[in-house]
């Protein structure tokens, strides 16, 4: 009866001791290298495998990166001094277009980097790079910086242009593919301080995103259905006014708040440039003010200047809408959001453009007759159109 009961413990113990195992352990490189060690890295589907020499002080190292296309080029460095990016000494690897492998180091002294050949600020030989089944391999020797057991590890991959490195994303996995790795133990761990600040600036670039997609992506073209559409109707007169003007109103402060903490994220983040979603931030927010302001400077129905006023409201309002659709979608080229965030948002532009084009044809509609009631003959009762009735002859 023992006897199979150890049995099965012994069973259980080695599944759970396999499971346990990390999936670079199950790993064989093709040129049958072996590692006495290896880590499973956080993000962007990577792995790395070494060797620590304590007598030399180097590390043979090999780093992977699964899912990677020939057009994508790969990094894995070493930053002596800091956390981070800037400061980091890299090894590239990428294909060149004539199907050979580019491998080199890369010192990274500033954000606009373009991991240009160059020194490291330590010894780096026997560099090779292997690519296949979509996957990249870098194999190094390294000395380890002050012979420090204990290193701050970066790793990235970016799109290849004209066979060199281009700007990596700036948001998801891409930004926190940063770690200590204790080459003796093996331990790794988000880098100290890195992972606090990174999941804060997550934090307000959501808060930034919701703001403008409630602002500027939904409330503002409300509020001009509001305005075109409900102020047909004669009894709505004067509450559609009001109506439009408080959706109006509202999604200027809540737009307001949203670009506000875009500006302080991209004050917080020098080395970091959304250009063009930051212009037309700027641009929306300068926009959305004037129509704030132009709203005190409305003449009378019965004023010469109407027309004009009409003209430039209309005119900034549309613009303001398509801008600020379009600028939600390169933000969220940016955050990269699950993919049901962006289809849902999808799905409520596209319930208001049906919405509109339904009340467009409605509208007309009610127009029109309005306007044929209107040349309609008058009856002797003084009423208007095919209703009036007639004196019995």
């Amino acid at each position: 009866m023992l006897r199979p009961i150890l049995f099965c413990f012994v069973l259980i113990t080695l599944f759970f001791s396999s499971s346990a195992q990390s999936s670079c352990q199950k790993y064989a490189f093709a040129s049958n290298k072996v590692f006495s060690a290896c880590s499973d890295l956080p993000q962007l589907n990577s792995f790395l495998h070494w060797t620590y020499d304590p007598s030399s002080g180097t590390a043979h190292i090999a780093y992977r990166q699964t899912g990677i296309t020939s057009s994508r080029w790969v990094a894995w460095a070493i930053n002596p001094t800091s956390t981070g990016m800037v400061g980091s000494q890299a090894l590239v690897a990428l294909l060149k277009s004539d199907g050979t492998m580019n491998v080199y180091t890369s010192s990274v002294d500033s954000y606009q980097a373009q991991l240009q050949r160059g020194e490291l600020s330590f010894d780096v030989s026997d560099l090779s790079a292997t690519h296949s089944n979509n996957e990249i391999v870098i194999f190094a020797t390294v000395t380890l910086p002050n012979n420090s057991t204990t290193v701050n590890q970066v790793w990235q991959n970016g799109p290849v242009s004209n066979d060199a490195p281009g700007m990596h994303a700036t948001s998801g996995s891409n930004v926190q593919s940063m770690a200590t790795l204790n080459l003796l133990s093996g331990a790794s761990a988000a880098a100290s301080g890195a992972s606090g600040a990174l999941s804060l600036r997550f934090r307000k670039m959501n808060i930034h995103g919701v703001l403008n997609v409630v602002s500027w992506g939904i409330m503002m073209p409300l509020g001009v259905i509001i305005a075109r559409y409900v102020k047909v109707f004669e009894s709505a007169d004067p509450a559609w006014f009001y109506l439009h003007v408080t959706c109006q109103t509202s999604a200027y402060i809540i737009g307001v708040a949203g670009w506000a903490t875009g500006m302080q994220l991209g004050n917080e983040s020098p080395g970091v440039q959304q250009t063009a979603h930051r212009t037309l931030g700027i641009l929306l927010f300068s926009l959305a003010t004037l129509q704030v302001f132009a709203l005190f400077l409305r003449p009378k129905k019965d004023n010469k200047y109407r027309l004009y006023w009409n003209i430039y409201h209309h005119s900034i309002g549309y613009t303001i809408i398509i801008l600020g659709i379009i600028n939600i979608f390169k933000g969220l080229d940016i955050l990269k959001p699950a993919n049901k965030w962006e289809q849902s948002y999808i799905g409520i532009i596209v319930s208001l453009g049906i919405a509109a084009v339904l009340l467009e044809v409605y509208t007309w509609t009610v127009v029109l007759k309005r306007k044929k009631a209107e040349k309609a003959p008058v009856g002797t009762n003084g009423f208007y159109g095919y209703g009036a009735r007639t004196q019995n002859v």
